[in-house]
């Protein structure tokens, strides 16, 4: 499944922008344009393959790495995440957060961020809906985890739901899905 760039999604609060995708030294970056809401962000999560890089244009962003304090970062400072960090960040400010964003390699960043937020405006509760988001976990999870899902959901909840969402043929949704990066 090939999304053309440029590319907008928006989710909670939440808006990214997929701008371009180029190769600098040798790595494969994807450039994009986030906005925040105030006290919006991601939950915990962890990229097993790409490191993040944040720059921030306007606003006040908060970020954390798991078991540490949360830090912060101004205008014109730049905030770097490397792969297989569990972190999160938010709006810590009452104006818009505004970002430069780099991935790299962008592997499938591109359509598991846009299925998921698919997901969560159709679920309407601020979640991805628990099929897809089994789905979305179970296909992606060499690239992704969401920290925040308990363990028991994801090891004996999910698999359950992804035999049964199977057999009534949920999985068509996903059809031409790229298939995970190792």
């Amino acid at each position: 499944m090939n999304i053309q760039l440029p590319h907008t999604i928006t989710s909670g609060g939440e808006k990214i922008t997929f701008e371009k995708m180029y190769v600098k030294d040798g790595a494969e970056i994807l450039e994009g344009h986030i906005e925040v809401q105030p006290k919006a962000g991601p939950p915990m999560h962890t990229h097993h393959r790409q490191d993040e890089i944040f720059t921030v244009v306007s606003g006040k962003m908060a970020y954390q790495v798991a078991g540490e304090t949360p830090k912060y970062a101004y205008p014109g400072e730049t905030v770097t995440i490397k792969a297989g960090v569990p972190h999160k960040f938010w709006n810590d400010g009452e104006d818009l957060l505004v970002c430069k964003a780099y991935v790299t390699p962008p592997d499938n960043f591109v359509y598991f961020l846009s299925a998921v937020y698919a997901s969560i405006n159709a679920n309407n509760s601020g979640r991805p809906g628990t099929y897809d988001a089994a789905f979305l976990l179970n296909r992606y999870r060499s690239e992704y985890k969401m920290n925040e899902i308990p363990s028991f959901v994801q090891k004996v909840i999910f698999p359950v739901v992804l035999f049964f969402g199977n057999l009534f043929g949920k999985q068509k949704r996903f059809k031409g899905a790229p298939v995970a990066f190792k």
